[in-house]
């Protein structure tokens, strides 16, 4: 940083990193598949590669963000640290794959060589940047980790995740005295673990923004539906927000400000945690929400508000999706870039403009709000 440019602490971004997550390897075939049909001469990287955290790596150190960075190391979890969030039958079925050189947990979802000690090393990184906020050494702290964790349940792997780095620091949260977190997860596929995980608890308030896709299979029964709204003590702490296809940023700046601020405002938070996947991007593999960067650039500005307000300034952004390799760079940095609140976008947009039409989407937000104000009590008098 230049000796002459001086960051207020408070506008400080502490990313936790270690190149060691780098060694997940997950192959090569169709998509996400890791298959051969034998009739392609290239057969391309499955989604969740090293090169997409590689750039957004990269993006951080060398690009115009880089003056409100403090780089932090990260650090494997315990195995003792899982278990406030998974199974330990769970955690014993990972640690036995791994001895056996690898397995396929899903139709998408391969732990092999490498991947163990890769997944530990995120899940250790992210409760690293969680406890560096809580010890109060920075407000505002980012986890740049793979593999992702989000789709990770108590005892089930799911969509390119074994363990869920988000749900492990919300746990540490409140047993470090916390009293309500809440969890905004904007990756283009529902966060089902955190919802999950959190089901039956009215101390997590869990928000997911996502593409309308339901279930895919046994590893990830949930539907992301506007009726899965918690159990028990934890009823009407779990909204999602299933968006229509190509929502786009108008849209989603439509459901920020009409969905997830009021119940944020009504929720009360002192910790907030951004579960931030760039793969709801306009050009992603993984999906077509038609976001681009002022979208993401305009959802943290929304979460920094929020925190302001709300959690004395304290967030914590956790790494999920974001499957173009040059264009979820970019919209991290837009993201983050947002949670600084700067007053002019730091870095151009590459693409620039992507068409757009918000009214079906508004009309779906608007019967979504409708639903929840009738069936939430916390959100009656929204």
């Amino acid at each position: 940083m230049a000796s002459a440019e001086v960051i207020p602490a408070d506008n400080l971004i502490h990313v936790f990193w270690h190149e060691g997550m780098l060694k997940h390897d997950t192959g090569i075939g169709v998509h996400s598949k890791g298959i051969d049909p034998g009739f392609l001469d290239i057969l391309e990287k499955h989604p969740e590669n090293a090169d997409r955290v590689r750039n957004m790596y990269s993006i951080l150190k060398r690009g115009p963000i880089l003056p409100f960075i403090s780089w932090h190391q990260g650090r494997p979890a315990l195995i003792s640290e899982l278990l406030s969030f998974h199974t330990q039958e769970y955690v014993n079925e990972l640690i036995e794959a791994d001895r056996n050189g690898g397995k396929k947990f899903s139709g998408t979802t391969f732990l092999n060589p490498g991947s163990w000690d890769a997944a530990l090393l995120a899940a250790g990184t992210t409760l690293s940047a969680m406890k560096h906020i809580i010890d109060g050494h920075g407000k505002i702290a980012y986890a740049l980790v793979r593999p992702p964790g989000h789709h990770a349940q108590p005892a089930q792997a799911d969509g390119y995740c074994f363990l869920n780095n988000a749900g492990l620091a919300v746990q540490l949260a409140l047993n470090s005295g916390c009293r309500k977190v809440v969890v905004l997860d904007i990756d283009v596929h529902y966060g089902n673990g955190a919802g999950e995980g959190f089901y039956h608890s009215d101390k997590v308030l869990t928000i997911s923004l996502h593409m309308n896709h339901g279930s895919w299979g046994p590893s990830h029964p949930q539907g992301g539906t506007i009726d899965e709204l918690g159990e028990g003590e934890g009823f009407g702490y779990n909204l999602n927000i299933p968006l229509p296809n190509g929502t786009g940023d108008k849209g989603y700046g439509y459901a920020m400000q009409h969905l997830v601020v009021p119940a944020i405002e009504k929720f009360e938070p002192d910790m907030m945690v951004l579960v931030a996947g760039q793969d709801s991007s306009a050009f992603d593999p993984n999906g077509r929400q038609c976001l681009t960067m002022e979208g993401y650039r305009e959802i943290g500005r929304t979460i920094r508000g929020m925190a302001d307000k709300y959690s004395n300034g304290r967030v914590l952004i956790v790494q999920e999706g974001g499957y173009h390799v040059t264009y979820a760079a970019y919209c991290l940095h837009a993201t983050l870039e947002g949670v600084l609140n700067v007053s002019e976008p730091l870095l151009s947009d590459p693409l620039a403009y992507y068409p757009e039409d918000e009214s079906f989407p508004t009309k779906v937000i608007e019967a979504i709000k409708k639903y929840q104000k009738e069936l939430v009590p916390f959100l009656k008098d929204a």
